[in-house]
């Protein structure tokens, strides 16, 4: 099969994105579509390379905002009916509440939109789905509280992209999620995969809740419950 694989700018379920798309790569070509935010989310939480690897080739090619300018020509492969799926994991709040309004502006909300035209098969995992409060893991941190102001900052000093701002923060948009930072950190100052709780808005959940009514679009709890019901092999 034919399949497209849309990111968007969530971290949460991220990774869990990426180990299903992974999966499916395995028996079919998938095209990657990455949203500008997606890019960069990714490359926090060290899983662009992973995404990239899965491409290469007529249909398994990288698709992202910078190379499909403000026309997206890719996506009229999914008017055309090209595809046989079109699977978006995670889906941000903002890129469920522009798909419930119509609105097409980024690279995964056109393809979401030409999907819909050629009647291709949209399978989402939305990251508010359920009223309530739920845990996701967060990129690099530097923790200020256990920082020691080190003279020399070995942090720093290991980063390739010269992402941390030594005893202030790390610039989450250098920060490819290496982990060396942390791994040198003799006082355990960076933290990776933090885990926080966060609070679902009302009026995230009542779009995701819209957004299962739409034709041609079916929603999933998590990248697993996708896999589970999606006959990929």
């Amino acid at each position: 099969m034919r399949i497209g694989w849309a990111f968007t700018g969530a971290g949460h379920l991220l990774r869990e994105s990426v180990e299903a798309m992974e999966e499916v790569a395995k028996y079919h070509d998938i095209t990657v579509f990455l949203s500008q935010a997606s890019e960069e989310v990714l490359r926090m939480y060290g899983l662009y390379d992973r995404v990239v690897a899965v491409t290469g080739g007529r249909y398994r090619e990288l698709a992202c905002d910078s190379n499909q300018k403000f026309s997206f020509p890719i996506t009229g492969r999914l008017s055309l009916g090209k595809y046989d799926a079109l699977i978006v994991s995670p889906v941000t709040a903002n890129t469920v509440a522009k798909i419930v309004y119509g609105i097409s502006d980024t690279l995964v909300t056109n393809a979401v939109a030409q999907a819909g035209k050629g009647r291709v098969k949209t399978l989402m995992v939305p990251v508010d789905i359920e009223p309530g409060d739920v845990d996701t893991v967060l990129p690099s941190k530097l923790e200020l509280s256990k920082c020691q102001k080190c003279d020399v900052c070995d942090a720093a000093e290991v980063c390739p992209n010269g992402a941390i701002v030594a005893h202030q923060e790390i610039d989450l948009l250098k920060c490819i999620g290496c982990g060396a930072c942390k791994d040198i950190c003799q006082y355990g100052a960076v933290s990776a995969g933090k885990i926080i709780t966060m609070h679902m808005r009302d009026i995230d959940i009542e779009n995701t809740q819209k957004l299962s009514k739409m034709e041609g679009i079916e929603i999933f709890a998590s990248p697993q419950e996708l896999l589970l019901h999606f006959d990929y092999k």
